[in-house]
């Protein structure tokens, strides 16, 4: 039997999605983080940008159909289509919507602190969703993969010089494909303990469970695997307190290096040949004095 987290359409518990329970600081924190990172998946899943890029795959594979149909590098863009058409039949912006529905807002957990009663997300309700994210992350992860190869194949095509033009519009499209659903797997990643930590919150004080026969996995980097985990932990590189060290480091850089004023010009090779111009960061000045007494020493006595 498949786990339960491995369905497209989770049937949703038929019980109350919300309960009244104690309300203390420490909840008002849990639902506080809980509600501005379900906003920031929301924002991911729903970006213009990702809609754009996937319109572009639609229309890529529709001119593609019948030219490229026994191409390697089509039936890629063909497997990532089934895994974005499997994401959009989940529905878990929806599921995430719900949440943050039924989260209460600022005003209310203020006055929730004050009477020390709230409202919050049943435990049916929180053990559902937390098999929405397993199953989108898993399905994200997927999704990855598939892009990935899809990426090779055509990075192949253009290294044997086959159509070019069209490789070069398909290797750029999946590559931001790949950035964009790495960010949502690891905005669902941050979510899920956040979702664990309300789950025992409301199962200790009005227990409801949902899910008798399985148990939810505590860690989703080790439910996904290593691969998944790797590339988690390498996005955390590019958090602000680590982009705020790298900045520093950068001016502390900058601010040795001083520009005499020189310039030049230098050839690059773009395909066209051109030129820039480019400013000469140290002084020659120096170099060419010991060159200019070298050469004197050199000179043969008459």
């Amino acid at each position: 039997m498949a786990e339960p987290w491995n369905r497209v359409n989770i049937p949703f518990p038929s019980a109350v999605c919300s309960v009244r329970l104690p309300f203390s600081s420490t909840t008002d924190a849990t639902v506080k983080a809980l509600m501005m990172i379900s906003q920031n998946v929301l924002k991911l899943i729903r970006s213009q940008i990702l809609q754009t890029e996937i319109r572009v795959l639609y229309e890529l594979l529709y001119i593609l159909k019948n030219s490229l149909r026994g191409n390697k590098t089509y039936k890629g863009l063909k497997l990532v289509e089934q895994c974005i058409n499997r994401l959009k039949l989940m529905k878990l912006d929806v599921a995430v919507q719900d949440l943050t529905e039924l989260c209460p807002n600022k005003i209310q957990r203020v006055l929730s602190i004050r009477s020390g009663k709230g409202d919050v997300p049943s435990q049916p309700f929180l053990e559902w969703l937390c098999l929405k994210v397993l199953g989108g992350a898993q399905l994200l992860s997927c999704t990855l993969d598939r892009c990935s190869t899809a990426f090779v194949f055509s990075k192949q095509q253009m290294k044997w010089g086959e159509f070019v033009i069209l490789n070069l519009v398909i290797t750029s499209m999946l590559s931001r494909l790949w950035v964009i659903f790495r960010g949502i797997l690891a905005s669902l990643s941050t979510l899920y303990p956040h979702l664990l930590d309300l789950h025992r919150e409301v199962a200790s004080a009005k227990p409801m469970a949902f899910l008798t026969e399985s148990s939810l996995p505590t860690d989703i980097t080790q439910f996904l695997g290593y691969t998944d985990a790797f590339i988690l932990s390498k996005l955390s590189a590019h958090l602000p307190c680590c982009k705020e060290k790298d900045k520093k480091q950068r001016d502390k850089v900058s601010f040795k290096v001083k520009n005499q004023g020189g310039t030049g010009k230098v050839r690059e090779d773009l395909g066209v040949a051109i030129e820039r111009g480019r400013a000469l960061d140290a002084d020659l000045k120096p170099f060419l004095r010991a060159v200019r007494n070298l050469t004197k020493v050199c000179e043969p006595r008459r």
